[in-house]
């Protein structure tokens, strides 16, 4: 994985932009750019800064260091980073990520495109790896890109997915098996992204077993995931589609796709029959405390647990054990966590909520923390001190020239 992930970034195209030494001044902050102007006005000096974020995080800043080596090749200037922590590792709030070092004059335009290369990174990372840890036996696929705000953040948010990812296998997890189209595809090992058909396709085929008849006929050869909610009926449709493939059914390779909207509950359930399935399949769940976020999770509209172990229960006693479940629609940390209380039998969730919810906490900082070999930095940021001074001359990490 951790192959993969190096190759998609020397492929992404977000490390490819802004390298030239105009475009960096037209995109950065202006004090940067007079400070430039100053430092080669008075005098060059070689600076280190330290990159951090405030709050606990997965490293995740090969984003960053790529990029930095794309401008240190396209304006021909020396910059040397080191990240203080490797891709997937866990970080504590406030501390130091990643140190820079290089002549003033040439970091100081940087400053701005630098932080906005490291920060959402690490969050996501650190969001899809609690995901992947809370719910260890679901395979997860990243559907962020139609949230993203543009091609880079796409590529920001797939690479912090993976690297989160990648952490979560180590503890045992299944985490992210694939995203949803194929420019970020490889940063999952892939080469083209994963998944079947929108609900536009079954508007236009008119009913749900015909657009899985539709897909089957292009696709022979593989595996199908049909949506079932479209037309209200995800039982119905369900079954319908089952009965429809009863070999792909069978032999693992059909799954039902469960999004139904917040607007509604799921074919055949109320409050009432919601609260009824789970006492037959996970007593006592909803019968301590909860809030009523929880409880919305757990039998309320859209895809509940309660929702899943209907449609687990229903595609049990039709015979078709072997049909897999996808759930999509809001599966962030707190849903996925309703999900592990309920033991909701999903193989599968589909979705983009590891993207930061509060874009605050994705914000990163940069102080430098030494001027020509000099440890000084501003007062309130001493600890920033304690990295660089145990090893100010470690250039382990991406070694960026």
């Amino acid at each position: 994985m951790r192959a993969s992930i190096e190759l998609a970034l020397s492929r992404a195209e977000g490390p490819k932009k802004l390298l030239d030494a105009k475009a960096i001044g037209a995109s950065t902050d202006a004090y940067f750019n007079r400070t430039q102007d100053i430092v080669s006005h008075f005098g060059e000096s070689r600076v280190t800064y330290a990159l951090f974020i405030r709050r606990p995080v997965i490293a995740a800043t090969g984003f960053l260091s790529v990029w930095l080596e794309n401008v240190a090749r396209e304006q021909g200037i020396d910059i040397d980073f080191r990240a203080v922590f490797p891709d997937s590792s866990w970080v504590g709030a406030g501390e130091p990520l990643a140190y820079i070092t290089g002549a003033f004059s040439k970091l100081a335009p940087l400053e701005t495109l630098a932080l906005q290369r490291m920060g959402a990174c690490c969050v996501a990372a650190h969001n899809a790896y609690q995901m992947s840890l809370i719910l260890p036996h679901v395979a997860f696929l990243a559907m962020d890109a139609r949230h993203c705000a543009g091609d880079m953040m796409q590529e920001m948010m797939a690479y912090g997915a993976a690297v989160g990812s990648e952490a979560a296998r180590r503890d045992g997890a299944k985490g992210f098996i694939g995203n949803a189209n194929d420019v970020t595809a490889p940063f999952f090992g892939r080469s083209h992204g994963l998944g079947t058909m929108p609900h536009a396709l079954i508007g236009y085929a008119g009913s749900t077993v015909r657009a899985a008849e539709m897909y089957r006929e292009v696709y022979p050869n593989e595996d199908l995931v049909v949506l079932v909610d479209y037309f209200g009926q995800e039982v119905t449709d369900a079954l319908a589609v089952c009965r429809r493939f009863p070999d792909l059914a069978a032999a693992g390779r059909l799954s039902v796709r469960l999004d139904t909207h917040g607007g509604r509950f799921l074919e055949g359930l109320d409050p009432q029959e919601s609260y009824a399935v789970l006492e037959r399949h996970t007593p006592g769940t909803i019968r301590r405390y909860r809030s009523d976020q929880e409880l919305r999770n757990l039998v309320g509209t859209g895809v509940s647990a309660a929702a899943i172990w209907r449609m687990r229960e229903v595609l049990d006693q039709a015979g078709f054990p072997h049909v897999k479940i996808v759930a999509s629609s809001g599966f962030g940390t707190e849903k996925c966590m309703a999900m592990v209380d309920a033991h909701a039998p999903i193989d599968v969730i589909g979705t983009g909520s590891f993207i930061p919810n509060q874009w605050n906490e994705t914000y990163a900082t940069a102080d430098i923390v030494a001027y020509d070999g000099v440890a000084r930095v501003k007062v309130g940021r001493e600890f920033l001190l304690g990295r660089y001074e145990a090893h100010p001359t470690d250039s382990q990490g991406r070694g960026v020239k």
